[in-house]
């Protein structure tokens, strides 16, 4: 899906994968990479946006390597969009904020977003949720690095993954 006109205030869509786009083969029961669910998410969700799709990788975060976070940061560096979101995994979505963050990309808006259960699932995926929460995120946060998970929005250096929970987290609770 790719909704744009030069000139028109879009937003970049970069996929990396995750759990967020992970199949399910019935028969064995492993969960696998085929195509992003992007653009029937954003059809389903009726969303008139202008948007990019852009698939760089369909990789669990973590299989994830420096090379692909360089990728990513090379992509962001280059798109021409004021505001990014990326679709990541959650194990290793904070490292890939910090790699991002680091690049220096100060005029743009960057919120990486995941889902804890895969949207093939249906109903029972967050993915669905966060993907709405974020692109609402990516419109309306300063220029920066941010995670959006559970409907909430976290600077990328204030935040961990609850791996008992699976909930994402302040590291300062001090701000509440």
């Amino acid at each position: 899906m790719s909704v744009y006109k030069k000139g028109d205030e879009w937003i970049q869509v970069f996929v990396t994968g995750g759990t967020f786009d992970k199949d399910y083969n019935y028969i064995t029961g492993d969960l696998f990479f085929k195509n992003t669910h992007l653009p029937d998410m954003f059809e389903r969700g009726r969303s008139t946006l202008q948007i990019d799709i852009k698939t760089l990788m369909l990789v669990d975060s973590l299989d994830m390597s420096d090379a692909d976070r360089d990728i990513v940061v090379f992509n962001c560096s280059k798109s021409p969009a004021k505001h990014i979101l990326i679709t990541h995994g959650t194990d290793k979505m904070v490292e890939t904020a910090g790699k991002i963050a680091g690049a220096g990309l100060k005029d743009k808006t960057i919120v990486l977003t995941g889902a804890m259960v895969p949207y093939a699932f249906g109903n029972s995926s967050d993915g669905f949720f966060n993907l709405g929460s974020a692109i609402a995120f990516a419109q309306c946060k300063e220029p920066g690095v941010y995670i959006s998970m559970n409907g909430r929005c976290f600077d990328w250096d204030n935040v961990k993954k609850n791996k008992k929970t699976g909930f994402f987290e302040e590291l300062d609770s001090a701000t509440y």
